[in-house]
């Protein structure tokens, strides 16, 4: 049983949205802030990446733990209701995911995932993030990283 009416439980999913969340807007401001530029969705790539850096050849996916499965977080609960719905759902996505990366690497992809729990807790990600980057940027250039 719902704890909320049916047009309230419809108002609230149809705000969740896929693209531009907070987390992806955060990790955006920061590569644009550190000087990286972008693309964004390209519908071309496995996945439609979030965050797409060719000169570096890397996709950045900003994952929500609850819709993605982040395994071992809090954030990646189960509704109580409608189990089975959820959890072939749910399998379903991290399946996508899984076959998303690999076509993505196959095709000469470095391939980064950032977990919304992260950002929220480690105030340390987004320089790790960057620290990834530069360490593609060497291994692209030939030279050693810093």
């Amino acid at each position: 049983m719902d704890v909320v009416d049916p047009a309230t439980r419809s108002r609230m999913m149809s705000g969740i949205r896929g693209k531009n969340t907070k987390p992806e807007l955060l990790v955006r401001s920061f590569l644009h802030a550190n000087g990286y530029r972008f693309r964004l969705h390209r519908k071309d790539l496995p996945g439609n990446p979030d965050v797409v850096l060719p000169k570096l050849r890397t996709c950045l996916f900003v994952h929500g733990c609850f819709w993605h499965r982040h395994v071992g977080c809090r954030y990646a609960t189960t509704p109580k209701t409608r189990a089975e719905f959820w959890n072939d759902k749910f399998l379903k996505n991290v399946e996508r995911d899984l076959n998303n990366i690999q076509a993505l690497e196959a095709s000469g992809w470095n391939v980064l995932i950032i977990w919304e729990c992260q950002l929220k807790e480690d105030s340390q990600a987004l320089e790790k993030l960057s620290d990834q980057l530069e360490q593609q940027r060497a291994a692209l250039s030939g030279k050693p990283s810093k």
